[in-house]
């Protein structure tokens, strides 16, 4: 039985939305190493070249144009290897599409049109993109693979299964995937299912990198025609994966040849080389807190900010903020200030001190109480036979919330806000004080997770980087005396629960009293105050996507809403 060894590389790769040039020089440097190692195929992911999502970009004809000027520069490199692209493709029409260019021996030889255009979560392709019709293979040497884009594999009854019709042995899908938890199981589950339905090699290959509130996390993978993992790259982290396939071509005959088109030669005698390993799998906390790192570092530096400033109050979510920060740009881009007024404890105060020291990050120290007291004298008059109550609480959030600005203004460092998503829910933040930055780390993430998070930060490091007193203090904003969290919102296993089924399963108040056996009143409360909150989370910073339902792109709401 005649086998053939086709040599695919799969370019894991970190883009940058709207840097053509740079993109370029990534891809054509990626193309290089593949030939390195002697490939037949190089893959990269989905719009590598544009950066994914471009969003309104695709409606610049500028920028249309741009892209395929680049395309045909990475066209004109590519010598003595086949490179799958992904980028925009247009017709004489003006529409565009989302596309996958395969280019052989200088030239595009052929393009294909994502068939499948997601339009739900933080999709919106059908706003841009037209849907491609046509399903076309390719023959390189006596290998016939299949090429489609992110979508199409989902789906069953799929594009593959059309391409594996005609003869496809492999089947090749570039996409940009976004990350939230335990995704990459759901992925690689998707994908056992085509290769049952195909009975072909597939080479999934995804986006890395951070682009706003997404994280592409990468995991990029090949299974052979038996579902078995042959390899597999990191998350969070460019890769190429190199590997060998060994394909019996003659078992597969094509019922329609009029779709192939035809390629150039496969390598003989290739040399050999270490297959790429399967890398190991990440826990689903390790996992997350991979996604923060990376989604904080591209967010900062594809910003072109160099450091960041965090207000340390000695709590645990500004600790952990502090903690992605410092791993994701360098302790010595981070800066933690403290700002503490009369009602900050001794505890809290010092703690945020030993937090910095432990994480070598620069500590600044700055009280705000004469400001708390002139803006208590300067309100005085139009406070007058009133009680104190809220807003002199929120007074010194933002206090603190103009004091990080404005060292953000004077030095050009990135404010990190440090609210998690079981505050940004229920509204216990304070706009245009806690809330008052330009990214927010861990916007998306529930409290029950915080501490998760912060007990893997100590077990990575073998030490209590985060100290185990601000662990194991009952949160508190110390706004006021003797202030708890808990004053206000349940226990935070209990609200975060309610959370999770209201918010990422939206389900109703009574489903949701008679899952969790939460009474009523207390399910009832929760929701009013996410509902009435809205409108500050419109207002909120961006913040990185790790649930199946993030606010922002994946939960869009009216603000004026009497639907209850």
């Amino acid at each position: 039985m005649k086998k053939n060894i086709l040599r695919i590389a799969l370019a894991q790769i970190n883009t940058t939305v709207g840097d053509l040039s740079g993109n370029r020089e990534k891809i054509v440097e990626y193309i290089s190493k593949a030939i390195s190692f002697e490939a037949d195929l190089v893959v990269f992911p989905e719009l590598a070249l544009t950066g994914y999502p471009p969003e309104d970009l695709l409606l610049r004809n500028s920028f249309i144009e741009d892209n395929l000027i680049e395309l045909n520069r990475i066209a004109y490199s590519v010598k003595d290897i086949t490179a799958i692209v992904g980028c925009v493709d247009k017709d004489k029409n003006g529409n565009i599409y989302n596309s996958a260019a395969v280019i052989c021996n200088g030239k595009i030889s052929g393009i294909y049109h994502k068939i499948n255009l997601p339009n739900y979560g933080v999709f919106d392709e059908k706003r841009y993109f037209t849907a491609g019709s046509e399903i076309k293979v390719f023959k390189l040497g006596d290998v016939i693979f299949g090429v489609n884009i992110c979508e199409d594999i989902w789906q069953g009854q799929s594009v593959a299964k059309i391409q594996a019709s005609n003869g496809a042995s492999v089947i090749i899908n570039i996409s940009a995937s976004p990350y939230h938890a335990g995704k990459i199981n759901l992925r690689k589950a998707e994908l056992v299912k085509r290769v049952k339905e195909t009975k072909a090699f597939i080479c999934y290959n995804n986006l890395v990198g951070g682009q706003d509130e997404l994280v592409f996390d990468g995991g990029s993978l090949i299974l052979d025609n038996k579902t078995k993992l042959v390899a597999s790259a990191e998350q969070f982290k460019e890769n190429l994966i190199v590997q060998d396939l060994e394909i019996n071509y003659l078992t597969r005959k094509s019922l329609n040849r009029k779709v192939i088109v035809k390629l150039g030669a496969i390598k003989e005698n290739k040399k050999a080389f270490l297959p790429r390993g399967i890398t190991h799998v990440l826990d689903r906390v390790e996992e997350v807190y991979g996604a923060l790192v990376l989604g904080t570092r591209d967010y900062i530096l594809k910003n072109g900010f160099k450091k960041a400033v965090i207000g340390l109050s000695g709590g645990i979510d500004s600790a952990l903020v502090a903690a992605i920060a410092s791993d994701a740009i360098g302790k010595d881009n981070c800066v933690g200030i403290s700002m503490p007024s009369r009602y900050t404890s001794n505890d809290t105060r010092s703690d945020a001190k030993i937090l910095a020291d432990n994480l070598g990050i620069r500590f600044m120290e700055i009280a705000i109480e004469d400001i708390f007291i002139s803006y208590l004298k300067t309100l005085e008059e139009s406070f007058r036979d009133t009680q104190p109550n809220i807003a002199e609480e929120n007074l010194q959030a933002r206090i603190r919330g103009n004091i990080l600005m404005a060292l953000s203004n004077k030095f050009g460092w990135l404010v990190l806000t440090t609210g998690n998503k079981s505050e940004v829910s229920t509204g216990y933040c304070t706009l245009y004080g806690d809330m008052a930055g330009g990214f927010a780390v861990i916007k998306d993430v529930p409290k029950t997770l915080v501490y998760e998070l912060s007990l893997f930060k100590n077990k990575m490091h073998k030490s209590a980087v985060i100290p185990e007193s601000i662990i194991l203090r009952a949160p508190t904003a110390e706004l006021k005396p003797n202030q708890k969290d808990q004053d206000t919102l349940p226990e935070y296993d209990v609200l975060d629960s309610i959370l999770k089924k209201y918010i990422e399963e939206e389900n109703s108040l009574e489903k949701i009293v008679s899952s969790t056996k939460i009474p009523a009143e207390i399910v009832k409360k929760v929701i009013n105050m996410v509902d009435r909150s809205e409108y500050k989370r419109r207002q909120s910073a961006p913040g990185i996507k790790i649930t199946l339902k993030a606010f922002g792109k994946d939960r869009r709401l009216p603000i004026t809403n009497r639907y209850r």
